[in-house]
């Protein structure tokens, strides 16, 4: 019985290294940008986080800034400071 040695062309082994190297690499790229993903996300919720506290912050300014310019308001500091009011006095500015 005679004994075979496999032979592999210079082509052949260059093709199992890279093989070999893609069944390495894929999953490990894989792992890394689900990674990269993960982090983004996280980042994305923690803005978004911020971002709905400044939009309550925001609101709740705008109703302290109403109840500032009321009638009512205007009225009291206009009689603490012994002024009077007269409607044909006002005028409105818009932005």
């Amino acid at each position: 019985m005679k004994k075979y040695k496999v032979r592999f062309l210079k082509g052949e082994k260059m093709m199992y290294v890279v093989l070999l190297l893609l069944l390495l690499a894929i999953p490990t790229i894989n792992i890394f940008s689900k990674s990269l993903l993960s982090e983004t996300n996280i980042k994305n919720e923690k803005l978004k986080s911020k971002i709905e506290k400044k939009e309550d912050n925001n609101a709740s300014l705008e109703m302290q800034i109403d109840e500032l310019v009321s009638m009512e308001n205007i009225q009291k500091i206009a009689e603490r400071y012994g002024l009077s009011y007269n409607s044909d006095n006002i005028v409105n500015v818009t932005k």
